[in-house]
């Protein structure tokens, strides 16, 4: 069996919907028409171990996805072997039509990327009103990940104060 991080180091249950809460973006790759695929960074939020996704009127994903067409997402982090997280999503969307739902993921998306006086907090509600924002739930058929930030201990200088029997050692 090949090993890759997903088997090396997963990254499963409470601990991948608490990395999924707090990553600020999702990449969401779908498929066009004409067979293209059309990948974009998107905000979004999780709420109930769900995947909520607001998205304009005129993004290619609504089309998309409405289509039936396939989607894969991506979480990720990470600038070294020792930082190297995410998720790898594959799955369907589909839209929010409940109301209160589409309410309280709207305070969740200004909660997580606005605050009270944030210069853009207007402009983005505003213009979401503009462009038809609707929000899509993402439901995962499969979803893969990885932490290698659990296995990996960074070198660094110990500063400890050990018996004299012990005498010196390497760091």
């Amino acid at each position: 069996m090949a090993v890759t991080a997903s088997t090396w180091q997963p990254l499963r249950g409470d601990k991948r919907w608490a990395y999924l809460a707090r990553a600020k973006s999702i990449r969401v790759a779908t498929a066009n028409e004409d067979g293209s695929i059309y990948l974009s960074p998107l905000w979004h939020v999780v709420h109930e171990k769900r995947i909520f996704i607001p998205i304009d009127a005129a993004s290619r994903h609504g089309v998309n996805v409405t289509a039936g067409r396939p989607l894969s997402a991506l979480v990720d982090q990470g600038e070294e072997y020792a930082t190297v997280s995410g998720v790898r999503i594959t799955g369907t969307m589909h839209p929010i039509e409940d109301d209160a739902l589409v309410e309280t993921l709207a305070q969740l998306v200004f909660d997580k990327y606005f605050h009270v006086g944030h210069p853009y907090a207007e402009q983005y509600l505003e213009f979401g009103e503009v462009a038809g924002r609707t929000y899509y739930e993402l439901v995962p058929d499969r979803m893969i990940g990885w932490d290698m930030r659990e296995i990996n201990v960074i070198a660094m200088p110990e500063a400890r104060v050990l018996p004299d029997h012990v005498g010196d050692r390497l760091l």
